[in-house]
């Protein structure tokens, strides 16, 4: 396989897959070729069975062969109709029903229709093996499915559920539900089959895969173009490449060798864009980024002394200067949190709400009045000026995930805040697999950095029902889809998931749910299980030399994520350049 080298670019690399005779290097022009960054090797790149443990999707198969039924539209709050046409649910939210759209085909020519959807959800329903999240999310909540027309299909609830076509299959944060093609996956084992070679609806065909490339070639008999439902998309070929770090990304967009590439720095961005004026974000000018739907935040184990007294998480919230990390963490390219939810336009009414209520998050510390809350608990500063009780120091050891810069940024600048201010804190790097599959779910942490409140883009139910004490189990016992892992439980969180159940009842959209967000998150300000930080940052340089209609704060069509399921809209809106 040929890997990327520092140093070494794209073109480079096409010279050596021609002179080893490999298929990808056919002869498609680079204009009319659109070249996406990919952040990490393809795992088992012969595999395409979704449904597999670690096998990935964002290497092109959800972007350009795999479509889903719905997309939600993050700058309108509306759920996309795409393979399928609508949906309605019974008066209880128990049934729901969904029409497909005509015309819809396999690129083999099959027709896609009821049947395909009713087997593979059936197929999950059959197969506990099949552990991924969307199918798992299918066996917690389906009873039945049934085809109640060649274009239609009904699926029963275990219980209702008010957001289910929006949670499970309208691509809401990363991927959705993927429906395979019955007449290829019938009489396959559904965990072993490597469904290679893949087929999909989408407009765009596998040419070739490796560890650190997938090629894919426009299928120009697509059923979208011959069936009116949107022309073909500009791009001849789509290339998603590993990019190989951060230098090299850099390199590969500066040469005009990439055309997106996943986030990088504010002076890599900078440099980046000194070298080709060409390169644009989602923003202008500073922030430059696109908030990623996961906010940043605290956790606090909220089992263990001092972090069981609320006023002692207060008081730590009180203290953290949310303006420092963003100017010395993200230089600049993010903004503080003012709630719990990350700050999109459809979020935007419940957060005025919560700040209204005198409820929102300060970006400015306030050591002053932090210190006041501490000394209430009976703490006071020793001659080393940390904070002492009964011969104890106030210490706060806080695991952070080693994966990424930015984590390990954020939480360098909160512990030197904490300790200026008294508390003796250190960072506690763990290696992403012990972080997200032991500390974090088994709660074996003082206090932690992570995005676990991620869920809310255009309603709150999905982020305030992560909290509830339905997840309260103890420490050692794994969380249920990490909700709770703080542990928050007491009187002020029952008050707190009575509401939020309650909410989880409602429609989207229900003029009530307002003023409940506000009651519950009463309980939130009081309490603090978590501390919001910062909105996540995503500062993805795009490329206009050679293709243009990208999503920018201007161009808000959807997001820009290409990673994601939804980058459908993206590969329909490229535009080559004049």
């Amino acid at each position: 396989m040929i890997k990327l080298a520092k140093g070494l670019g794209f073109a480079s690399v096409l010279a050596l897959a021609a002179a080893s005779g490999t298929a990808w290097a056919q002869d498609v022009a680079r204009e009319d070729t659109v070249i996406f960054d990919i952040d990490r090797t393809i795992r088992d790149p012969g595999n395409f069975n979704w449904f597999t443990p670690g096998v990935k999707r964002q290497h092109g198969a959800h972007q350009v062969m795999w479509e889903p039924l719905f997309i939600l539209n993050y700058e309108t709050g509306e759920i996309d109709p795409w393979l399928a046409t609508g949906f309605s649910s019974s008066d209880d939210k128990t049934e729901w029903t969904i029409a497909l759209r005509v015309g819809v085909e396999w690129s083999d020519g099959e027709a896609f229709n009821a049947d395909d959807v009713v087997f593979t959800i059936q197929m999950v329903l059959d197969n506990e093996d099949l552990t991924e999240r969307e199918a798992a999310q299918i066996r917690a909540q389906v009873a039945s499915v049934e085809k109640t027309g060649d274009l239609e299909v009904k699926l029963t609830l275990n219980s209702a559920n008010p957001r289910f076509v929006l949670d499970v299959f309208s691509n809401k944060i990363f991927s959705s539900f993927i429906v395979m093609p019955e007449h290829v996956w019938s009489g396959q084992s559904p965990a072993t089959f490597a469904f290679s070679p893949p087929i999909g609806t989408g407009p765009y065909t596998l040419n070739s895969i490796a560890t650190n490339r997938a090629i894919w070639d426009r299928n120009d008999d697509w059923w979208g173009a011959k069936s009116g439902f949107m022309d073909l998309p500009e791009p001849q070929r789509v290339i998603f490449l590993e990019s190989g770090g951060e230098e090299n990304r850099a390199q590969l967009m500066a040469s005009n060798q990439m055309d997106i590439a996943h986030s990088v720095s504010l002076g890599t961005f900078e440099a980046m864009r000194f070298q080709n004026p060409a390169v644009i974000s989602w923003e202008a000018d500073l922030p430059y980024a696109w908030p990623d739907p996961c906010s940043r935040q605290m956790e606090f184990n909220t089992t263990l002394a001092p972090w069981d007294n609320a006023n002692m998480r207060k008081a730590i919230s009180t203290l953290i200067d949310r303006n420092q990390i963003v100017n010395v963490a993200y230089e600049g390219t993010t903004s503080a949190s003012r709630s719990m939810f990350v700050q999109y336009g459809g979020m935007e009414p419940f957060i005025s709400a919560i700040e209204a209520a005198g409820y929102g998050i300060s970006p400015a510390g306030d050591v002053a009045g932090a210190t006041a809350m501490i000394e209430a608990e009976g703490w006071a500063k020793n001659g080393d000026g940390i904070f002492e009780k009964d011969g104890t120091e106030l210490e706060a050891n806080i695991h952070v995930n080693s994966a990424s810069a930015e984590y390990t940024r954020t939480i360098d600048v909160v512990v030197e805040q904490l300790n200026r201010a008294g508390v003796r804190a250190k960072s506690i790097p763990v290696e992403n697999s012990v972080f997200w599959g032991e500390l974090l779910p088994l709660g074996i942490y003082e206090m932690t950095y992570s995005w676990l409140s991620c869920g809310s883009v255009n309603e709150p139910w999905a982020s305030m029902g992560r909290y509830t004490v339905d997840s309260v189990v103890p420490v050692g016992e794994r969380s249920p889809g990490f909700n709770n892992t703080s542990r928050w439980d007491g009187e002020g969180a029952a008050a707190y998931s009575a509401i939020v159940n309650q909410m989880g009842t409602m429609a989207v959209g229900d003029p009530a749910i307002g003023d409940m967000v506000v009651e519950a998150y009463q309980y939130l300000s009081a309490e603090k299980p978590f501390v919001p930080l910062v909105q996540a940052a995503k500062l993805s340089p795009m490329n206009t030399t050679y293709w243009t209609g990208w999503p920018t704060a201007d161009n808000n069509y959807n997001h820009p994520a290409f990673w994601w399921g939804s980058a459908h809209h993206i590969i329909h809106n490229l535009e080559k350049a004049n």
